[in-house]
């Protein structure tokens, strides 16, 4: 039977999310990847268990990740069943709906009924009463935004969620999305976006300082480019590879002379910090204080264990950082 590690919560930062009273890891994990119905149970398992004993507390799932569309919750709720429940009430388990779940006009995109019936699927799949954080996951040009947010506001009052939050909205979205849940006063806390060394739209829409400077968390997804920020490229593409092995969320067009020249040059900065590219890449999305966590993803618990080290060693210099610019700006 799993039990926890007493001193988990030893090593890890825990990060205020915005204003609000909720306190995320430095580190939180994303099962966007490899918990499918694809992967072996036994490495899910082991994945999330090496996660909480290291002090990540975050789990974060959408309605659709998979695949199959719904099977990361499915077995993240075996995995909760098997030796995690017993710890609920450590955990901060985070879902969304937004994307393509279900055929017909009312599985897509953010009306109220889709949000509803969606979260209502998600907590049936993990066994769950609530969920901690439940998101938007995408903006809907179509269906007003006050009815989006207000679906949010109803699904906090119902208690299947005590914080909402949004994804992939940009600076402005997330602004008149505020005003509208500030305005019903509702528990919203942070953004989800992308952001990385090579994605740095958080940074040129303005939306990373606003949200620091009004209240708002923020979490990146794709820390490390779909691994490209990993020792992984540093010679090429390897026949291992996600291109290689699944090609849908990264293409071998994006690999090029110029770019695989830039990753081995961060690579170089990164061992002078004593620390690998990935651990570089994801200390420098916290290096300021105006992320609140980052989302990594893994395929083996291993890789959990060393993207954690990053822990207390979010600082650069002033020249590590100008040299980082040069190189992803080249």
């Amino acid at each position: 039977m799993y039990q926890a590690e007493e001193k988990r919560y030893d090593t890890m930062q825990y990060n205020r999310c915005g204003k609000s009273g909720l306190k995320l890891p430095a580190v939180s994990l994303g099962l966007w990847h490899n918990f499918g119905t694809t992967s072996q149970f036994e490495n899910m398992k082991d994945m999330c268990t090496t996660a909480f004993d290291a002090g990540i507390t975050h789990f974060d799932l959408a309605n659709n990740y998979g695949p199959v569309y719904g099977a990361a919750e499915e077995n993240f709720g075996r995995i909760l069943d098997w030796g995690l429940r017993p710890y609920r009430d450590e955990l901060v388990i985070s879902t969304k709906a937004g994307y393509d779940m279900w055929p017909g006009p009312y599985g897509n995109w953010g009306s109220k009924k889709y949000l509803v019936a969606s979260l209502d699927q998600s907590l049936k799949r993990m066994g769950l009463e609530y969920v901690d954080i439940f998101y938007h996951h995408r903006p809907d040009p179509d269906t007003p935004l006050e009815e989006t947010m207000l679906a949010l506001d109803g699904i906090v009052k119902s208690g299947k969620a005590l914080y909402v939050g949004i994804s992939n909205y940009n600076k402005a979205q997330t602004k008149e999305a505020m005003q509208i849940l500030k305005e019903l006063r509702t528990p919203f806390i942070i953004n989800q976006r992308k952001y990385s060394l090579f994605e740095r739209n958080i940074e040129t829409d303005g939306l990373k300082s606003y949200a620091a400077q009004n209240g708002c968390g923020i979490i990146a997804f794709c820390p490390l480019a779909q691994g490209l920020l990993t020792d992984k490229y540093l010679h090429g593409i390897p026949e291992d590879s996600r291109i290689k092995t699944d090609g849908r969320f990264l293409q071998e067009s994006a690999v090029t002379k110029e770019r695989l020249r830039q990753i081995q040059l961060l690579n170089e900065v990164a061992a002078g910090r004593g620390q690998s590219l990935a651990q570089m890449a994801l200390s420098w999305i916290l290096r300021d204080g105006e992320v609140t966590s980052v989302l990594i993803g893994a395929s083996k618990p291993k890789q959990i264990l060393e993207n954690v080290k990053i822990v207390g060693h979010t600082d650069f210099t002033t020249e590590e950082l100008q040299e980082i610019e040069r190189i992803c700006m080249a």
